[in-house]
């Protein structure tokens, strides 16, 4: 191997590992699955040097279309449309559901882990060159960073929607104590929502705020009604037990 070949491979390492480095930079700064897709699809012309990248995630049920995210080098948009969906080529359908494609200008891969949970799929134009050995490395190594991306998000927001209905589960819970611990309206939360994001908090930041305005009274679930709504001077225990709510909510 000559000196030249030496310096190419080492470049094209080079890029390798920038690529992984975006795709986990990516994953934690990225607040939902549609934006990472969106982002992906960028990334995957960049480097790749595609005209365009699609993602294709399946829904719940491992087996319909639910979201498509593609960039043309000009837009990126999200498809998730039932009758748009339904207008997908057999071609790559087939590859949401394990196929694999490598043609001059049309690549595509099924985002798989335990199962498929998708597809990717890059494209260039007839009067384009067609894709080399190099591109197909590099494509694969973006797919298999990018199922692994895709699912760590998925299952982040799994486990949000299981937080939040858990949380919501007490405020109802909350509720029926009466209205001296009844939850904020709606606006409230948006409000507190406002305030986040005009200080710039992050998306973290900004749920574990609208997490604790659901569960602020969560401690009077410890407190029995007839204290709450006593409308009388309180006993010594009485107050004890109203002072130490804070503490217990938090």
């Amino acid at each position: 191997m000559n000196i030249n070949d030496c310096s190419n491979l080492t470049k094209k390492y080079k890029q390798i590992l920038s690529a992984v480095h975006i795709v986990y930079r990516l994953v934690n700064s990225t607040p939902n699955l549609k934006e990472l897709s969106l982002r992906l699809t960028r990334l995957l012309c960049q480097f790749v040097r595609a005209n365009s990248a699609s993602i294709y995630l399946l829904g719940p049920d491992h087996k319909k279309l639910a979201l498509i995210a593609t960039f043309n080098n000009k837009i990126n948009f999200i498809v998730t449309n039932k009758s748009e969906l339904a207008e997908v080529s057999s071609k790559e359908i087939a590859v949401t559901q394990g196929a694999s494609i490598f043609e001059d200008r049309l690549m595509g891969l099924p985002l798989v882990t335990d199962e498929c949970i998708g597809a990717i799929i890059i494209k260039r134009k007839p009067a384009e060159p067609a894709f080399d050995d190099y591109d197909r490395e590099m494509f694969s190594i973006f797919a298999e960073q990018s199922v692994t991306a895709i699912r760590n998000l998925q299952y982040s927001e799994q486990q949000q929607k299981i937080i939040l209905e858990s949380m919501k589960l007490i405020r109802n819970m909350l509720d029926r104590q009466g209205p001296q611990v009844r939850g904020h309206s709606p606006v409230y939360f948006k409000i507190v929502k406002a305030i986040a994001e005009k200080f710039r908090m992050g998306q973290d930041y900004i749920n574990n705020l609208y997490y604790a305005s659901v569960l602020h009274n969560a401690g009077a679930i410890d407190v029995p009604y007839q204290i709450l709504a006593k409308s009388s001077r309180l006993t010594a225990e009485e107050f004890k037990l109203i002072r130490d709510l804070p503490k217990k909510s938090a």
